[in-house]
């Protein structure tokens, strides 16, 4: 329920921003970091990381590629069942208990 109530204006923006010239200096965008953070961490440390970056996304910054890094327990055991799978981020280790996020682009196409 959360997650909806925070992603909700993450999309609004998104569909509006479609229509508008690209100007975000990262990759991926600011919203698009934001979704994955909401989806992702819990919602305050989601909003302190999304809120950072925002502030970051302006001429005192270089830009260039920043996925976010996501503290993840990798689970024991991983079961898969026979159902079709589909992956939607791929999670690669940066240091001890932290992860980067990817999204794979092509589940989607």
């Amino acid at each position: 329920m959360t997650k909806k109530f925070y992603l909700a204006p993450l999309h609004a923006y998104q569909y509006i921003s479609r229509m508008l010239p690209g100007s975000c200096r990262y990759y991926p965008t600011c919203s698009e970091y934001a979704k994955w953070q909401f989806e992702l961490n819990r919602p305050d440390k989601a909003l302190l990381q999304s809120s950072l970056r925002i502030l970051r996304c302006n001429q005192l910054f270089p830009g260039g590629i920043d996925y976010p890094v996501i503290a993840y327990q990798p689970p024991k055991l991983l079961c898969l069942s026979r159902t079709m799978l589909t992956v939607k981020y791929w999670i690669l280790p940066k240091e001890q208990n932290l992860f980067y996020v990817i999204k794979d682009y092509d589940a989607y196409s």
